[in-house]
């Protein structure tokens, strides 16, 4: 049995004794197979120890870039170092690009940017279009793992996804719609911040399919464009209104909830049920005065949790079996908000 450790440490850690374990180690006969089972797992457990002594105090720096409205990287980032102190035994530090909007071309300088000056790990949050794609293969051929964080690039190297589930989420919005619209036939405004952001996209293909085939009466008027941000959103949903529409729900993919009732106020429309995604300032605010009914929430702290275990466990600093797992989508109404979170934005 190969191992690296003195035969009296392999003893103390199974609770037996040397001679004992030296019978197991050189493969002698007479030995009980529980006793055999407990040396091998000793020397498994000393391995993790020993990989616990190497990596105490290695320090990691990883690039977060992000392409998202101030609020959700705000929240991004929050998240990210209420985890830091969690990242035992090794040392995290992040560097921040977080812009509310990026081109192709700012996003591709910004990754060959961190190509040249070195990095142990990127989380990335930008569109799936194939020039972004390509530039996270350089950055895998570089040694640079890249994790992408609340929407996918499947298709581009990365090492892991860290996020929900978005068609879950997507057919969770439909089930609710559903419930709350009854069966009557009514229209539904759907917006995105961008098609390309490929966990949109998942959850507004996720949502139309589990309507089609539940909820056929709901009609879908689409405002997508506005990037998330108030302006641009607004105008997108004015613009698809100007007829008199009539709007019996919302699901808001992509943010700009203040923009989207804005527009609507403004043609005296009052949607039935109102259901978006992140539990930042502007939702909590809007859940609490009840004007948006549902938000589906998933814990930011768990995925920057398990982009961070992706990292360590590239570098050989955590196994396998240790990395966290992405958070679960949850349903947040005005009754159920998160004392972490509503003590963070009370008034």
């Amino acid at each position: 049995m190969a191992h690296r450790f003195l035969i009296k440490e392999i003893a103390l850690q199974a609770g037996l004794g040397v001679a004992t374990v030296d019978r197991v180690l050189n493969g002698r006969a007479n030995v009980r197979e529980h006793t055999r089972n407990r040396v091998e797992q000793a020397i498994k457990e000393l391995e993790k120890q020993e990989l616990n002594l190497a990596t105490t105090g290695r320090k990691l720096m990883v690039d977060v870039v992000v392409e998202a409205p101030a609020r959700f990287s705000d929240e991004i980032k929050n998240a990210l170092e209420a985890e830091l102190a969690l990242m035992h035994p090794a040392v995290v530090r992040p560097r921040f690009l977080l812009r509310e909007t990026m081109t192709t071309p700012e996003v591709v300088d910004a990754l060959r940017s961190i190509a040249r000056r070195g990095s142990h790990g990127v989380f990335l949050k930008a569109r799936d279009v194939p020039e972004i794609a390509e530039v996270v293969r350089e950055l895998q051929h570089h040694g640079i793992p890249v994790v992408t964080v609340f929407t996918d690039i499947p298709l581009s190297g990365r090492i892991a996804y860290a996020g929900l589930d978005n068609r879950v989420a997507g057919a969770t919005a439909a089930y609710l719609l559903g419930l709350l619209l009854g069966p009557q036939a009514a229209n539904v405004l759907i917006t995105m911040s961008d098609e390309h952001f490929r966990g949109e996209e998942e959850r507004e293909i996720s949502f139309r399919r589990a309507l089609r085939k539940h909820h056929p009466q709901l009609r879908l008027i689409d405002a997508s464009g506005g990037h998330g941000l108030d302006l641009p959103t607004e105008e997108r949903v004015r613009s698809v209104l100007n007829d008199g529409t009539c709007i019996a729900a919302v699901y808001s993919m992509g943010g700009g909830n203040v923009a989207i009732l804005r527009a609507l106020e403004a043609q005296q429309q009052a949607p039935v049920c109102f259901i978006g995604h992140d539990l930042d300032k502007d939702n909590v605010q809007l859940l609490r005065t009840g004007r948006i009914q549902a938000i589906l929430h998933h814990d930011l702290r768990q995925d920057m949790r398990s982009a961070c275990h992706h990292v360590m466990h590239f570098h050989k600093l955590l196994p396998a079996s240790s990395v966290a797992s992405s958070s679960s989508v949850v349903v947040v109404t005005p009754e159920n908000i998160p004392d972490h979170i509503a003590s963070r934005f009370r008034d």
